[in-house]
């Protein structure tokens, strides 16, 4: 049996951007629900999350956009726990250590990612047309409420 690489979460975000009808939009995100996808749908339109860092893009040094990062949201989506006011995890760092995890992170990942990520803690839509908080909700009725 051959195994298929799994779509980035840009990835999967382009292809519904590029989706002809809602139907296909909410059968992508269906297809593709997968726990680095649900965190940042639940990242950024949950408004039940609140994010520990500061406003606006960080400093940071996106990676080359030819070459394959060191490593993918699938590994580092696990961090997000550092980043969730009121987690214990996110309260026990200092702002400047979990600023520095977070741009780490911004730093091994594609850059299309990482732009994903940066509006994720802003709590702004993604760049991707046609994914909105209504879609996601229609799609996921699990992961965000009403």
């Amino acid at each position: 049996m051959i195994k298929t690489r799994q779509m980035n979460v840009y990835e999967v975000f382009e292809a519904i951007e590029t989706a002809k009808s809602r139907k296909d939009k909410i059968k992508l995100l269906q297809e593709n629900d997968i726990m680095p996808v649900r965190d940042v749908l639940q990242g950024t339109f949950d408004d039940r999350i609140t994010w520990k860092l500061p406003p606006g893009t960080p400093p940071y040094t996106p990676g080359n956009d030819g070459a394959p990062p060191p490593s993918t949201l699938f590994k580092e989506h696990l961090l997000f726990k550092y980043f969730i006011k009121g987690l214990r995890d996110c309260e026990q760092l200092t702002p400047i250590r979990r600023e520095r995890m977070f741009i780490d992170i911004l730093e091994r990942i594609h850059p299309k990612d990482a732009a994903i990520l940066v509006s994720m803690v802003n709590k702004t839509k993604p760049e991707f047309d046609g994914l909105t908080k209504k879609l996601v909700q229609e799609a996921l009725p699990d992961l965000i409420p009403e």
